[in-house]
């Protein structure tokens, strides 16, 4: 999985230049600068006016958030994943496919978020919405690539791994597995990992990425070339 691609080192970049130009600006210009990055769910509760940005960031917030993080451990934790399940997918579909699905994974999470945590004024920050969904999307041609050869084929070949489709996806007893791990972990952070906030984890944004990725990959998905037998891949979206 570790085959970077330069559309995931480029999003990776751009996480870092926001960390590190927080971290030169006086405090009160950092701190405005995360809120007009952040996902508030107080703007569409009619305080949008009133925080910082304006009116606009009420759309831009909802992929700006994904690019600014709370701390290095927070940035460097959610730079591992983006890497871990980035990669594989940006060397099967390409940059632009890549970013694409990077942003509508990012808002979904965002808006899931909203949903559950409607006129919320404490700030969402962080990329492990969008992450969420590509590990999701990960889930619809991880497992035809370790059936074909192993993980070496995921990392070494993406493009070679035939494409689930939908249908077989929701009933691979792996990626249910998979998901229900997922889903535990995210129940155990309503429980045990407190609220939104300084150090919460925003779990409606995990599940809501999570879930965009695995049901729409297949809208994002290249279309493959013949495989090295001569054979033509059948994809199902």
């Amino acid at each position: 999985m570790f085959n970077l691609h330069n559309a995931v080192f480029g999003v990776l970049l751009v996480m870092i230049a926001v960390q590190v130009i927080r971290m030169l600006l006086p405090e009160a210009w950092d701190g405005w600068v995360t809120l007009a990055l952040a996902f508030i769910p107080a703007r569409y509760s009619g305080y949008a006016p009133l925080l910082p940005g304006g009116d606009v960031t009420a759309v831009t917030s909802f992929v700006t958030h994904t690019m600014v993080h709370g701390d290095w451990m927070h940035l460097a934790f959610n730079g591992a994943w983006l890497i871990a399940f980035g990669a594989a997918i940006a060397n099967r579909v390409g940059s632009l496919r890549f970013i694409l699905l990077f942003v509508v994974c990012g808002i979904a999470g965002a808006a899931t978020f909203l949903v559950f945590n409607p006129g919320l004024l404490a700030p969402m920050v962080g990329a492990s919405g969008a992450i969420s969904g590509l590990m999701g999307a990960t889930m619809r041609f991880m497992f035809t690539a370790v059936d074909r050869g192993g993980f070496t084929a995921l990392r070494e070949n993406p493009r070679a791994a035939p494409l689930m489709s939908l249908p077989t996806a929701l009933q691979d007893k792996r990626v249910l597995t998979v998901t229900a791990v997922f889903l535990f972990a995210n129940v155990l952070a309503v429980f045990g990992f407190g609220s939104v906030g300084e150090s919460g984890i925003a779990w409606e944004a995990h599940i809501g990425g999570y879930f965009s990725g695995l049901l729409a990959f297949g809208f994002f998905d290249a279309p493959q070339k013949a495989n090295d037998e001569g054979t033509r891949d059948t994809l199902l979206h």
